[in-house]
């Protein structure tokens, strides 16, 4: 970045040699004063954008942060779901094998005519349970 030669104060304060034939003193002044007035414009339009560069970074680092934060914790819970899901597979399987276990010792001691007629029953009555698997993760 070019290093700034005048400040306000060094317009305000430079004096000109007078001359017989030279500028009129009063424009003169009218002038550096009009100029003074933008570089207290422009100085001061630095500063505010400097200070909204600053805010800007900060909050670029600390969306920065949450973002990786978030996507640690989506990844984390994405692995115990799966977990979870697994687990409730293996449950539901023992629950069935316990549930129609049972149905088969009760069916043993049956008459045997009585299993046939139950069995057609029972084919139209179960169905097959499939794990569905999610695949959102």
């Amino acid at each position: 970045m070019a290093r700034i030669s005048l400040s306000t104060k060094d317009i305000l304060q430079k004096q000109f040699k007078r001359s017989f034939r030279g500028f009129d003193i009063e424009e003169v002044d009218a002038f550096l004063d009009l100029i003074i007035r933008d570089y207290d414009t422009f100085q001061k339009e630095i500063s505010f954008l400097q200070a909204e560069n600053e805010r800007l970074l900060t909050k670029v680092d600390e969306l920065s942060r949450q973002a990786t934060v978030s996507k640690t914790n989506r990844s984390s819970n994405v692995s115990s779901s799966g977990v979870t899901n697994f687990d409730i597979l293996k449950r539901l399987s023992n629950l069935e094998k316990h549930v129609f276990d049972s149905k088969l010792e009760e069916d043993s001691y049956s008459s045997p005519s009585q299993d046939i007629a139950e069995d057609d029953d029972d084919f139209y009555k179960t169905r097959v349970i499939t794990p569905v698997r999610d695949n959102n993760y």
